[in-house]
């Protein structure tokens, strides 16, 4: 009884929180801004945010096992003028360009998670260096020019139902599904345990690299479905494109709560992050604030959620005992962490 009391207290303090801190800022921009509460604002952000979103999904799965990729823009830009190059330039078939696209990020994924599994080394650095090496291939692919694409795949942008286009039904999809997997699979279990201990998971006879190699392989293709969305959307593939992506995405997941220090995460509280930066900066521009006052007041949101993740993380660190391997694993198998509510 007290562990479901808990459990409900947490859900509350998480998803209602988000959603009330949503609520305020509708109504503050709906109160300051003539035009924000209209059908035409809520299409225009909702089809706006797909790419992020499931950057963000990515990037949750990540710093859940304490991990942090940084590379998920240039990760994009490359995938995204692999695709344009495909078809402008080479005349290949959808199908066989979005393979392209897809390898691109499944094999950028791979070599991060490869590199950190097998020297050790903190995802930071690892990913640091991904993101220049996708960059400067980027401008080679593209000769450092945009590649138009014409209207191939303005149907993914395209209004499907109440102005919505299938690009946001398909982020809405992959948030569910993903979330499921994270709450009620061994798969996001083992996540949870990965980020929360380790060394621990490690001596109970669990043997974790696959696990991360698998998370990072899982980042880079969700990256080249944004990348996808990202080309759709402006019709074009931009070497340029996806700078500051991974901050966006970073920001998005911790404002949702997820914590930086491992362990703990949601994918829908991620998608509320985005949400509410996607609302932030809509209703900002409506009330006229100029960019500066908009990236300044977008980062003091992001480093008031960082200080509550702190103290949360505070409040809610898990006390284990010590356990010895041969308890670990029987543990590991019959009672592993929760992972992300639903």
């Amino acid at each position: 009884m007290k562990k479901r009391m808990a459990e409900l207290r947490a859900f509350v303090m998480d998803y209602l929180g988000m959603a009330v801190a949503l609520a305020l800022l509708l109504i503050i921009f709906g109160v300051f801004a003539k035009n924000f509460f209209t059908l035409t604002t809520a299409t225009t952000i909702a089809n706006q945010i797909p790419d992020i979103t499931i950057v963000a999904v990515g990037m949750t799965f990540v710093l859940i096992i304490a991990g942090i990729d940084l590379s998920v823009g240039s990760v994009m830009a490359l995938a995204g003028a692999l695709l344009g190059v495909s078809m402008v330039e080479f005349k290949l078939p959808l199908p066989v360009a979005l393979v392209a696209c897809f390898a691109a990020g499944l094999l950028c994924g791979a070599i991060n998670g490869l590199v950190i599994i097998r020297w050790r080394l903190p995802s930071f650095i690892v990913t640091l260096g991904m993101l220049e090496v996708a960059r400067g291939a980027t401008y080679l692919v593209t000769q450092s020019r945009t590649i138009y694409i014409s209207s191939f795949l303005e149907w993914i942008t395209d209004p499907l139902i109440l102005g919505l286009s299938r690009a946001f039904f398909l982020a809405l999809a992959i948030v569910i599904v993903c979330q499921l997997a994270l709450s009620f699979t061994i798969f996001g279990r083992y996540l949870i345990a990965i980020g929360t201990n380790e060394e621990a998971v490690r001596l109970s006879g669990i043997d974790p690299r696959p696990l991360k190699l698998l998370v990072f392989v899982l980042c880079g293709f969700l990256t080249s479905i944004a990348a996808v969305i990202h080309t759709a959307r402006l019709s074009s593939a931009n070497p340029n494109a996806g700078y500051g992506l991974e901050l966006q995405a970073i920001a998005a997941v911790v404002i949702g709560g997820t914590s930086l220090m491992g362990g703990a995460g949601s994918v829908v509280s991620s998608f509320f992050g985005v949400l509410i930066i996607a609302v932030l900066g809509a209703g900002l521009a409506q009330v006229g604030a100029q960019e500066s006052t908009k990236r300044l007041i977008t980062g003091c949101v992001i480093v008031v959620a960082v200080i509550l993740d702190y103290y949360r993380h505070r409040i809610h660190k898990p006390r284990l005992p010590a356990v010895h391997s041969g308890q670990a694993g029987r543990q590991a198998g019959a009672n592993p962490p929760s992972a992300g509510r639903f």
